[in-house]
């Protein structure tokens, strides 16, 4: 039997039929319109596909500060990160509560109808603060955040259509993954976040995790992201290599997650945890930095905060791991908690350092990515260098 999701029902905001869908954007176009970005777009699709269970829209104010303020969304349904709609304070006054409103999304498409219940306003400072632990525009999260509307729009959705990605046929609804699960008889199910390609000390956190689970799910988060990080259809070949020769397939799953990187750290972490377990996964990694961004987050603030959070509530289990390494000494990845020795003995190399010998066409050593993930890489890095 598969694990509950997030407050105890999968949420579907899709109309039930292509005739009620049809029927429903002909009734859209009529209605107020709003247009939202990328990244508002990709929190519509989450709604809808269950992703945020047991969200059936945009959070009210009340839901917010709860959130913010005691990291619930109601009484006994844990809850970190607000998932909010804004608008100008011009847009705001065409809109009556009690409403309809329509919904187009960045590339023009009419995607779903907000039932409005109510218009708040919050001090972005305090969102910022709570959310992200910093208020410093340096931090792309809260950059985010102060650009956003004033006003905020709160309420149920109905959605037109769902946002096909790259490599939609790796973009599985919790539904779908939950049948994945069932179909290969999986009980115990570990997801693995990344936004990244998976390197040595990734691959071996896994096959740890997997030594006491029936199935790996590796969910690549495929939402917004920053500018600079590796583009999705890098780390998605990255990946389809890496599981091809060294995992075993009947224990195995990829599909991608299309959720935007929030760059929260701590609070993000226990997202990611509810957004694993509403996909159907009993047991979440957590590693090093979760979610972090440069050195707003300590290195371990992502396994601490679990402490904060009532286990049974929560319903889906972490796993933390350690920083990990290849020891030179036991010839074997290792973490500080199995591997003696001093730092000599480990090889470890920064994410600047592995992009500046991509640069250069160099190949990380095999201690750190298996040579044909670094190929992708290279041949990616090249390409993006001579572009």
């Amino acid at each position: 039997m598969s694990i509950r999701p997030h407050g105890g029902v999968l949420v579907n905001r899709f109309f039930s039929s292509p005739v009620d869908r049809d029927k429903n954007i002909a009734v859209a176009s009529s209605l107020p319109r709003i247009k939202v970005d990328a990244y508002a777009s990709f929190d519509i699709d989450g709604i809808a596909k269950g992703i945020f269970s047991p969200l059936k829209g945009f959070m009210n104010e009340e839901q917010t500060l709860r959130v913010l303020d005691s990291m619930e969304l109601e009484p006994g349904i844990p809850w970190t990160i607000p998932i909010l709609l804004s608008v100008s304070e011009e847009q705001a006054k065409a809109l009556e509560t009690g409403t309809d409103v329509a919904i187009e999304d960045d590339r023009g498409v009419l995607v779903a109808i907000l039932h409005l219940a109510s218009k708040f306003r919050l001090d972005k400072k305090h969102l910022a603060e709570k959310v992200y632990r910093t208020t410093e525009e340096a931090h792309p999260g809260v950059a985010y955040t102060y650009g956003l509307g004033d006003v905020f729009l709160a309420g149920d959705i109905d959605v037109l259509q769902d946002r096909e990605v790259e490599f939609q046929d790796y973009n599985l609804t919790p539904a779908q993954t939950r049948a994945a699960f069932d179909a290969r008889k999986w009980r115990r199910i570990v997801a693995f976040q990344t936004r990244n390609p998976i390197h040595r000390a990734h691959e071996y956190l896994t096959k740890c995790a997997l030594e006491m689970c029936d199935g790996l799910l590796i969910h690549p988060l495929m939402g917004t992201t920053k500018s600079d990080d590796i583009p999705g259809d890098v780390r998605m070949r990255c990946y389809q290599v890496l599981l091809e020769k060294y995992y075993p397939q009947e224990h195995v799953m990829l599909s991608i997650m299309p959720v935007n990187m929030r760059y929260a750290g701590p609070r993000e972490a226990i997202m990611h945890a509810i957004i694993r377990k509403n996909y159907g996964c009993t047991h979440f990694i957590v590693g090093r930095d979760h979610a972090g961004v440069g050195n707003y987050y300590g290195s371990y603030d992502a396994h601490y905060i679990f402490d904060e959070v009532d286990p049974v509530a929560l319903g889906i289990t972490p796993i933390f791991f350690d920083h990990t390494f290849y020891s030179k000494r036991t010839g074997e990845m290792a973490s500080k908690k199995t591997c003696p020795g001093t730092a000599e003995d480990h090889v470890m190399l920064s994410g600047t350092k592995v992009r500046e010998m991509l640069g250069r066409g160099e190949a990380p050593p095999a201690e750190f990515t298996r040579p044909e993930v670094a190929k992708v890489l290279i041949d990616w890095a090249l390409g993006a260098t001579n572009a």
